[in-house]
């Protein structure tokens, strides 16, 4: 069996918090919010999965990237949900995550995008 990356795996564990905040939003009656937090918290896994299949590195680059995007959305929806106090909640765990998810896909994707430039 393939080990797992590091980024494969807090994105996945990520992924399974959102999936749970979520249901318990919207058993709280706030669904507008908590859906676009369903879709970008999920998509960083969904899109590292697809980079680690990626069959160039600008494929896989791209994919990275794509994760990084969807983290820094995810910490915006997180903290819009926060601030607006519309469900009681502590996100302090799901922040503190998704900020470490930030924090290594940036440095992936510098990575990368470095290697890229060295090649060209």
């Amino acid at each position: 069996m393939a080990t797992k990356s590091i980024v494969q795996e807090k994105s996945f564990t990520f992924a399974l918090k959102i999936v749970k905040l979520y249901q318990d939003h919207k058993k709280k009656g706030e669904f507008v919010l908590a859906n676009q937090l369903l879709r970008s918290g999920t998509s960083i896994g969904a899109n590292v999965e697809e980079a680690l299949a990626a069959q160039t590195r600008k494929e896989f680059h791209s994919k990275m990237t794509i994760s990084f995007k969807e983290a820094r959305e995810s910490r915006y929806w997180l903290r819009l949900l926060k601030a607006s106090g519309l469900v009681t909640y502590d996100y302090s765990d799901c922040l503190k995550d998704v900020e470490e998810l930030n924090r290594i896909l940036s440095a992936i994707t510098k990575s990368t995008k470095e290697e890229k430039q060295v090649r060209n």
